[in-house]
């Protein structure tokens, strides 16, 4: 590959990805495209050697190569995990060595610049240490409380409107179909002895008008007033009956949320937003790789060109 290339590193089935690789393209910066979980070793091949520079050498998929030493951006998206092909225990040690060697090299890469770098997106996936510093940082936070203590969660819900929400929504599908786990309300009669088998989030209900997803790239942030059918509680389960229109981030909501990105050491960010008539933000979470691509269309969010901004501007001349 001729020229400085980013990196996308994601599944094959990445309509997200798919927008800024289409911009990366009309911008004619070279892109190599694949799947560590999946592509390596099979359709991949890792040569890399180290030096006083960093890590050299070159990243070849399906006969494209990468020189390592002049990435110019990592766009980690969502790549398959690192998974053993097989049972045996020579399978799961292959998975292990691929993602310590594999995705060691391309954590380790010189001057690059990660959108954002996996280890951080992974840190910044766990709810409690987001809630800590949204708090720290001055944005309202609802009452929450992480417990496995049946009784401390039914004087909670007793306390306020109450809704329960995973601490990691994971994917999951039920007879075939995929399937997901949304904030609900909770009452203490609902919180039997069963909350004792794992943590559980709970959270004081705010009493919103609308939610507001927040999507900052670099130090640009993009919102979208999303209002759905009245009394829905995750607008997630009403897709199909939302609208959607770009507003303005109020300053200090603005500010906040470029120190959160900073805090953490992310390049991007997801923000979701609970917003009650009186126009108050209710900081609710952030999704460090989440998705956008509907919003570029429906609200008129130029998403795609400022991620492609800053893959493209990653390393400089």
């Amino acid at each position: 590959m001729d020229g400085r290339p980013v990196l996308v590193s994601t599944e094959a089935e990445d309509p997200t990805a798919d927008l800024v690789i289409a911009e990366l393209n009309r911008r004619r910066v070279p892109v190599l495209r694949f799947d560590p979980g999946r592509d390596f070793p099979t359709r991949a091949t890792l040569a890399a050697s180290i030096t006083a520079g960093g890590w050299s050498g070159s990243l070849t998929v399906d006969g494209r190569a990468a020189d390592l030493s002049r990435v110019r951006a990592l766009y980690h998206r969502r790549p398959n995990p690192y998974a053993p092909e097989g049972d045996h225990r020579a399978d799961r040690f292959a998975a292990q060595e691929n993602r310590r060697g594999l995705g060691g090299v391309l954590g380790a890469l010189p001057g690059c610049l990660y959108l954002s770098h996996p280890q951080v997106i992974a840190r910044a996936e766990y709810k409690p240490a987001q809630l800590a510093v949204a708090a720290r940082l001055g944005l309202p936070v609802p009452a929450t409380l992480i417990t496995n203590n049946p009784t401390e969660a039914k004087l909670f819900a007793a306390a306020q409107p109450t809704i329960y929400k995973p601490l990691h929504a994971g994917a999951y599908h039920v007879d075939g179909e995929p399937a997901g786990i949304w904030a609900a309300p909770v009452e203490p009669g609902e919180l039997t002895d069963a909350v004792s088998n794992c943590a559980h989030l709970l959270q004081a209900q705010v009493p919103k008008s609308g939610d507001v997803r927040a999507v900052v790239v670099g130090d640009q942030v993009f919102c979208a007033l999303i209002t759905g059918p009245s009394g829905v509680l995750d607008w997630r389960s009403e897709y199909g009956n939302l609208t959607y229109e770009p507003v303005d981030c109020p300053a200090p909501v603005r500010a906040a949320l470029l120190r959160f990105l900073g805090e953490f050491g992310l390049s991007f960010g997801a923000f979701d937003f609970a917003v009650t008539a009186e126009g108050e933000w209710w900081f609710l979470e952030c999704n460090p790789n989440g998705q956008w691509a509907w919003l570029e269309h429906l609200a008129g969010l130029p998403i795609a060109s400022a991620i492609a901004d800053l893959l493209e501007n990653g390393v400089s001349e």
